[in-house]
């Protein structure tokens, strides 16, 4: 149950992403941020997996809790700073005086 919700948050981040690049540039913008946070999510996805084999036990810390779970939980924070910094932090030049 915790994979299926990180699976969806990730889902609305990116539907976030293309909604907030379309608005601001057009349709293509929106495609790249959401290519890009694909891409981010996969590559972060096969790190995170390796790191989860290194801290955990083979079974995991409990059933619902196991080596995938672990590698998306450190995947979801990853991306959160990732998404914070590239569709919800100002730019500068955007900064109204």
């Amino acid at each position: 149950m915790i994979i299926n919700a990180i699976f969806l948050l990730h889902i609305v981040a990116a539907l976030y992403g293309f909604t907030k690049r379309w608005q601001e540039a057009n349709v293509r913008e929106g495609f790249l941020a959401v290519l890009i946070f694909g891409l981010a999510f996969t590559i972060l996805w096969a790190i995170t997996g390796q790191i989860a084999r290194l801290i955990s036990p083979p079974g995991g810390f409990a059933w619902w809790f196991d080596r995938d779970t672990i590698s998306l939980v450190i995947l979801g924070i990853l991306d959160g700073i990732f998404f914070y910094y590239f569709f919800l932090k100002e730019k500068p030049e955007e900064r109204k005086v």
